[in-house]
């Protein structure tokens, strides 16, 4: 279970492959570089490698950066399905958590909630 991470949080999925080797400063780069977003905001950004068998997270959690890293013995994670040249695809926590588990996407559905609206 990832720690402190919430409904709340934005989650990034980089839709690139990325050379896990890179740490907190060459992700952040990427993230403020390539994605044109901000890597102090309290925001999770996903980096995938080709293979799709390494994930690395990256958060700020108010003190310094943090990287959750995880890597598959069997299997890979499933890329959501992206539409054009993005750079990012938005995730929410839910289907972050199905990805780390491996879960198949396609065979989710969701059940109809509640959802407030707001209006300007």
């Amino acid at each position: 279970m990832l720690y402190g991470f919430s409904a709340g949080n934005g989650y990034h999925l980089y839709a690139q492959p990325s050379d896990m080797r890179k740490g907190f400063n060459a992700l952040s780069g990427m993230v403020r570089n390539e994605l044109e977003r901000n890597p102090l905001s309290g925001e999770v950004f996903i980096f995938l490698n080709r293979r799709r068998t390494l994930i690395k997270l990256l958060v700020w959690d108010t003190t310094g950066y943090v990287i959750y890293y995880k890597r598959l013995e069997a299997g890979t994670f499933e890329l959501p399905v992206l539409a054009g040249d993005e750079k990012s695809i938005t995730l929410t926590r839910e289907k972050l958590m199905l990805i780390l588990e491996g879960i198949e996407l396609k065979s989710v559905k969701k059940r109809k909630r509640f959802s407030q609206q707001f209006t300007a």
